[in-house]
């Protein structure tokens, strides 16, 4: 489909996703898509067929990158109405209606709506951010996307609970800071944590995102991969990220 057959609104562009000549709809007035999203597409354990859903899916980045790693079919829910419909484009810009289902709805009763236990894999990029406040200072699609105001981060593990099957697998991206939350919240609701990655900016700078995969009703068995590494002294990303954006390479010795 020719990129001239999509509608876009006077604040939208397209974007190259840089990768089987796949785009994307975007929008700086609304949502644009970050590293921690693709990182997560990339890091997350996929089954090659079943049924997959993407939670928090913004403007549809993720279940279109997984695209390239899975035949699946892949479910995503967005609260926000503007961006479920930025989404549904996206899809449909590259032609992948068959694959991909796209749902306006709060995921803390998708369950009920869905169904139970359905999905095989579920990927997760939440809001990071507790309310405090600060999110009043920002439109309400940015406080939205940053802040925790459809659910806090229990609401959303809980919900994985409902939705993943017994074996499945929930992978998330999340900030380092509340790694012991993360943990803790997942053992509560029966997943248990089995791969976790530390992302950092610079060989020498703290951690400033963490990828989480968790078993459903899995025995307590965690692997500490080693760190990933964004920049380096050069200032340029390091040969891992160039093969995450630009190559082919997508993690899988990891998901062994």
């Amino acid at each position: 489909m020719k990129s001239n057959e999509i509608f876009l609104h006077p604040s939208e562009r397209l974007d190259d996703l840089l990768t089987h000549d796949l785009q994307i709809i975007q929008s700086d007035e609304v949502f644009s898509f970050s590293m921690d999203a693709v990182l997560l597409a990339r890091f997350a354990g996929m089954p090659k067929r079943g049924k997959i859903l993407d939670i928090c899916t913004g403007n549809g980045v993720i279940p279109i990158l997984l695209t390239t790693r899975t035949k699946a079919s892949i479910d995503a829910v967005e609260i926000q109405p503007r961006l479920a419909e930025m989404a549904r484009r996206s899809v449909q810009l590259n032609e992948l209606d068959e694959q991909i289902k796209i749902y306006e709805g709060d995921v803390r009763n998708f369950a009920e709506q869905i169904g139970y236990g359905k999905y095989d894999a579920i990927t997760v990029n939440p809001p990071y951010m507790p309310l405090n406040g600060s999110d009043i200072k920002l439109s309400i699609h940015q406080a939205t996307a940053r802040h925790e105001l459809n659910g806090t981060l229990e609401d959303i593990i809980k919900a994985c609970m409902h939705l993943v099957r017994t074996g499945g697998k929930v992978s998330m991206v999340h900030k380092p800071q509340r790694i012991g939350e993360i943990i803790t919240l997942m053992r509560k609701y029966r997943l248990e944590p089995k791969r976790i990655r530390m992302v950092h900016p610079r060989i020498d700078k703290e951690a400033n995102m963490v990828l989480i995969e968790a078993l459903r009703d899995g025995k307590p068995d965690v692997r500490m991969l080693p760190p990933l590494i964004v920049y380096n002294e050069e200032g340029q990303y390091c040969e891992e990220i160039m093969n995450i954006y630009y190559g082919e390479h997508n993690l899988e010795e990891e998901n062994k």
